[in-house]
């Protein structure tokens, strides 16, 4: 247990919370082991993060104030280096309820990922020169379903239309931005979907984001506003049970998309997907392309520090490795 909260106060520090490091790394030293008596025999990433994000969710509503105080979504001004007894004794006093909150999956619904979406959804666009039907598995609240909504800024200009989002320094390079994008179906799947325009999904969602980012915070809040705006559908179902009948269709290019999930997958349940798109890319036309467009790391069944932006379209489906960025997306550099 030991190795997996060092492992995780590692890439927290890699990717920009010096606050969830420092408390990760005190966890891992505790002598009292508060964290590892919460975890049990947990030893997956995504339950150190299920952890933080269940304590984060007291934090939100109110309930440890002591601790609040330290987390700026909160308003708290007080030095989140310094906030490991607070934390601490919230493991210890909340141990039961913290416990039960890992057996639901960290849903991030990270904005910053629409990098990724957007530029390889244009290297679709360019390819299939048709309106894209945007299918995406573990789509949570669905926020990056309305990723052509946001403003993405780069080296020399932006993309996108005037938006509450705006994601500077998105790209390092350029995907084919002069590509015509129009996304005319915006579809997904989660097990536990939320709607982003109820104030307890949005706390859940906040819950997720790392509270000494607020950057992602602002995003995340800014997302609210464009979902409140554009309709998407996320339906209550697995992947591989979504992409059931799974089909080409004439006239547009039919895109399935994913981040950041896939670790979460059984092998058996990843195996299912793979099947469900390779059968429906066997039946794709050229005035009914299909596209696999996925932001992982390099080895899906793990979560990374640094992912890539995958592509197949078929016909043809040879797989392409269009960008690589750092897990929440932002910068993305394209190859």
């Amino acid at each position: 247990m030991r190795r997996v909260l060092l492992a995780q106060a590692q890439a927290c520090a890699d990717l920009g919370s010096p606050m969830y490091a420092e408390l990760l790394s005190r966890a891992a030293d505790d002598p009292g082991e508060a964290a590892a008596n919460v975890l049990e025999d947990r030893t997956g990433p995504g339950f150190v993060l299920g952890m933080l994000g269940t304590v984060h969710r007291l934090v939100l509503e109110g309930r440890v104030p002591e601790l609040a105080a330290h987390y700026p979504t909160a308003g708290g001004t007080a030095d989140p280096l310094e906030a490991w007894p607070a934390f601490r004794d919230v493991l210890v006093a909340h141990a039961a309820e913290i416990r039960d909150g890992l057996a639901d999956p960290p849903q991030t619904n990270e904005v910053g990922r629409a990098a990724p979406l957007v530029g390889g959804l244009l290297a679709v666009a360019e390819a299939a020169r048709l309106p894209v039907r945007l299918l995406e598995i573990g789509a949570s609240a669905g926020l990056n379903l309305r990723a052509d909504r946001f403003r993405l800024l780069h080296e020399t200009g932006s993309y996108g239309p005037e938006s509450p989002v705006v994601l500077p320094g998105a790209w390092r390079g350029l995907p084919p931005v002069d590509a015509p994008l129009a996304i005319a179906e915006r579809r997904g799947c989660d097990l536990n979907p939320l709607d982003p325009t109820s104030a307890e999904a949005q706390r859940r969602l906040l819950s997720y984001v790392w509270p000494d980012q607020t950057e992602r915070v602002d995003r995340l809040r800014a997302a609210f506003e464009v979902a409140a705006q554009v309709p998407a559908t996320v339906v209550r179902a697995g992947a591989a049970g979504f992409l059931d009948g799974l089909a080409p269709v004439r006239g547009a290019v039919t895109v399935v998309w994913h981040s950041t999930m896939r670790a979460y997958l059984s092998d058996e349940e990843g195996a299912r997907v793979d099947r469900r798109i390779e059968d429906a890319g066997a039946a794709a036309t050229a005035d009914a392309p299909l596209a696999h467009l996925s932001f992982e790391g390099r080895d899906s069944s793990r979560l990374d520090a640094v992912q890539v932006v995958a592509l197949r379209v078929w016909p043809g489906g040879e797989r392409r490795i269009l960008g690589e960025g750092p897990a929440h997306g932002l910068p993305i550099t394209w190859f």
